[in-house]
């Protein structure tokens, strides 16, 4: 079979397509012949050295696909078997030896590229919004990147309980598609600073109970300053760059705010809580109040090329390698 391989840490071009030999299924793993492997953020800061990998390395930790071989005493899945998985990275690959405690089966009526984007992006969406900061009908919140895969997500789920959502964006199509997710109010950050445009639509300095920001660097120290006394930053990404280190004491002095800094393996952890999220999430694609985008799709081989596409901003909802 062939996998993108990287033996050192950089830009897209430490990315290698190569022949390599096919994995066995053993105790604890099943064999998945990759349909469609999910791109995120997550696979550049392991690109990057951001999050160090020991080397040679295969990025993705999502896709889906059929399985194709399981260890002896497997009880599931089965051969044939259409599943999603959330794991340990290697989905840049033609097949994927996937630890069985991470697969989920995919719902006849649900295809293969929105199970991929249920994975990563649609269960860190459905943490935000219910585990880290559990949105209420009266709550009010700023979802930074809201045209990007988990921020379209997580602005619907935030409507599907009744929260007003703000949302960050920088060209007019991507204000679209926020709109078009249920947005309450799209700044464009490209033409107007998000703080003072969130301050004047409000109509008061602190309008958050809690912001989602998966940004980082960028947005980070702004974004404390419009979060109400006693509510929530939600640092889950950095796609900018990470948040320098910074005094605890602005936490107190912006009104004794809670800073976490969530994953979703943690939100993962046990099969019970996977499969709860993972029905929660598949569950409403099946009834239409969620809609996943596949915003572009790229061959395996021209992950590179995904990559400079998702880093540059040129993509809206999920991205995808097709085998």
């Amino acid at each position: 079979m062939h996998a993108i391989v990287m033996r050192s840490t950089g830009d897209p071009d430490v990315f290698e397509w190569e022949e390599v030999a096919d994995p066995d299924p053993s105790p604890g793993r099943v064999v998945v012949d990759v349909e469609v492997a999910g791109v995120n953020f997550i696979d550049t800061y392991h690109r990057r050295g951001l999050y160090p990998v020991e080397m040679p390395f295969t990025p993705g930790v999502d896709g889906a696909g059929t399985v194709a071989a399981v260890p002896d005493g497997t009880t599931w899945p089965s051969p044939g078997d259409r599943v999603a998985w959330f794991g340990p990275p290697g989905s840049y690959a033609e097949r994927a030896s996937v630890p069985v405690d991470r697969v989920v089966a995919v719902p006849d009526d649900v295809t293969l590229e929105a199970a991929t984007a249920a994975m990563t992006q649609g269960l860190t969406a459905h943490y935000l919004a219910t585990a880290t900061y559990r949105l209420a009908a009266d709550d009010t919140c700023l979802v930074h990147a809201g045209a990007g895969g988990v921020g379209r997500l997580l602005i619907q789920m935030a409507k599907r309980l009744g929260a007003t959502v703000y949302t960050t964006v920088s060209t007019p199509e991507k204000a679209d598609v926020a709109g078009a997710a249920g947005a309450d109010h799209v700044i464009r950050y490209t033409e107007e600073d998000f703080a003072e445009a969130a301050r004047r639509i409000a109509g008061t300095d602190r309008p958050f109970d809690v912001v989602y920001d998966g940004v980082g660097s960028t947005t980070f120290e702004a974004g404390l300053t419009l979060i109400r006394p006693r509510g929530t930053m939600a640092l889950f990404g950095q796609a900018s760059g990470p948040v320098e280190a910074f005094d605890p004491q602005a936490l107190n002095a912006n009104g004794s705010l809670f800073l976490t800094r969530p994953s979703l393996g943690d939100h993962v952890a046990t099969r019970e809580e996977l499969d709860e999220r993972a029905a929660d999430v598949f569950g409403g694609i099946v009834d239409g109040w969620l809609t996943v985008e596949i915003g572009a799709e790229f061959p395996l081989r021209d992950a590179a090329e995904a990559h400079r596409a998702l880093e540059g901003r040129r993509t809206t909802g999920k991205v995808l390698l097709r085998r």
